[in-house]
């Protein structure tokens, strides 16, 4: 077992055990993975959007378990090292077990849970059954990651002498649609063979795994600056820890494209400050460079161009990977909550909202409630062509709405290429969400009063509401915590337009 570490220069263990997902971080970097194994306390903890992937990920593995009749679960639990071995042995010595759930196998210090382990072939007096490994993943194809996942649990269990015939992919088929009654899993589901596309990875397993353990027998973490790979294939929980020292005007902190940065960081450029002044740069980087406040002449026509009442909305929405309505797909966006903050010409503002808190199909009740919220006047006013898309995909299944829908699409108003064009703040710090945008022009608003403060929390607290929890008092302050939210979103707009307007009157006055 591996020691704890109290300190950067005390000397760590011999040697670490690793599983799968420590194999992966290896991967990606060594850092993170010397972090992981011996100071996981310098981990920021996982938000709640995350969780909540991992949760889904969760269910969709034990769901999968249900196109495989008659295979058995590995009871012992992930800590339970040497009762899963066992209990896995004696599964695989059974022959009339036809699939193994969360089979623990381990091989040279490597320990790995597989997925599905099914049995292709009995065997006979002289020659071994043949097995194949499946991976089940939430997501609706393969990636390049999944693949050196599925690669590790491959070597891990051919070289405990499991004969393998094939290892395979089973994800999210967006093809699916569903059509009410019983969700169909054989259709939900479907499985890629990929036993070709290990064969590379397969053969430098054992060099990486001995680098990896020979970095992890170092009595310091590996000296590797932060960057893009820190964000790729998935995000390092120890980037706030490794960048702790970093400059806010770090290089890395350069929006947009990558390699713009990554030539950048290679000549040497280590602040956003030190950029060459004829280096090639984008109109948001360059503002980012100068990092002064900048109004375009444009501003206050653009600004102008729309038309009252206005209208304020915001839309959120939810993704199911396991579809719950009629004519829907897996992680089809669902509208289920709007929010409306409607401005005279004479600077009057009212509010109208809409929440389907139940668990019934939302989309008719939400259009129907929208459509007269909205009327037929005024500029909808809007911050990002995401309303336009759910409004032209709600048009195509209830065609009763259509019309009035082509009406409202009409009226859009997008506020935040008008913010893009024109304006700049250095508080955005090179982010036009709205998240940045607000408390850099409008001080006193912002989303930390929160309890919910992003569209990824909003999808996941709505999820909860409607369709786990149980208890009528939490239900009632999830559902005020939305509707904060998503007023929030709309009260922002209406605010950083009249802010706006008043700093292009004021450089028009000049």
């Amino acid at each position: 077992m591996t020691e704890s570490i109290e300190g950067p220069g005390t000397s760590p263990s011999p040697e670490p055990r690793l599983s799968k997902s420590k194999y992966l971080s290896g991967l990606q970097c060594h850092k993170r993975l010397y972090l992981e194994v011996h100071h996981p306390q310098y981990a920021s903890p996982h938000d709640i959007s995350t969780q909540a992937m991992l949760d889904m990920g969760t269910e969709i593995g034990e769901l999968a378990r249900r196109c495989f009749p008659g295979g058995i679960l590995v009871k012992a639990g992930f800590r339970q090292r040497e009762e899963a071995l066992a209990e896995t042995a004696a599964l695989i010595q059974n022959p009339s077990v036809p699939t193994i759930f969360e089979g623990a196998f381990e091989y040279g210090g490597v320990l790995v849970r597989v997925d599905i382990l099914q049995r292709i072939s009995s065997g006979g007096p002289f020659t071994p059954p043949t097995w194949r490994v499946i991976e089940v993943k939430s997501s609706t194809k393969v990636k390049e990651t999944h693949l050196n996942d599925l690669a590790i649990q491959n070597y891990v269990v051919a070289q405990t002498g499991i004969s393998l015939a094939a290892g395979c992919l089973m994800h999210i088929d967006t093809r699916y649609r569903f059509e009410g009654g019983d969700v169909d899993i054989s259709r939900l589901f479907t499985i890629v063979d990929v036993t070709e596309a290990l064969a590379g990875r397969l053969d430098g397993i054992s060099e990486h795994l001995r680098t990896m353990k020979a970095m992890l027998r170092e009595r310091r973490e590996p000296e590797i600056n932060p960057g893009h790979h820190c964000q790729s294939p998935y995000e390092c929980p120890f980037w706030d820890y490794c960048t702790k020292d970093k400059s806010p005007r770090w290089i890395y902190n350069l929006p947009g494209s990558r390699q713009t940065v990554t030539r950048l960081a290679e000549q040497g450029v280590v602040l956003i400050d030190d950029i060459p002044t004829m280096a090639p740069l984008s109109p948001s980087q360059r503002r980012v460079k100068d990092n002064v406040e900048y109004i375009s002449p444009g501003l206050e026509a653009a600004l102008r161009s729309i038309r009252h009442p206005v209208h304020h909305v915001d839309f959120e929405t939810v993704m199911l990977a396991v579809p719950r309505y009629p004519s829907t797909k897996p992680y089809q966006s669902i509208p289920v909550q709007w929010s409306n903050h409607i401005v005279s010409e004479s600077g009057e503002t009212m509010h109208h909202e809409y929440l389907h808190a139940e668990s019934t199909e939302p989309r008719e009740r939400w259009a129907e409630a929208l459509i007269e919220s909205l009327g037929s006047e005024g500029s909808v006013c809007v911050y990002s062509a995401y309303e336009e898309a759910m409004l032209r995909q709600l048009g195509e299944a209830f065609p009763r709405f259509r019309s009035a829908i082509n009406s409202i699409i009409r009226r859009l108003w997008d506020l935040h290429p008008v913010i893009r064009d024109h304006y700049y703040h250095p508080g955005f710090a090179g982010s036009y969400s709205i998240k940045s945008v607000l408390p850099a022009v409008v001080p006193s608003l912002g989303y930390d009063d929160l309890e919910i403060r992003e569209g990824g929390q909003a999808a996941c607290e709505y999820y909860r509401m409607v369709f786990v929890e149980t208890d009528w008092v939490e239900r009632l302050r999830i559902r005020e915590a939305l509707l904060q939210y998503c007023a929030r979103d709309t009260f922002a707009m209406v605010e950083l337009r009249r802010a706006l307007l008043e700093k292009a009157r004021q450089v028009s006055e000049m």
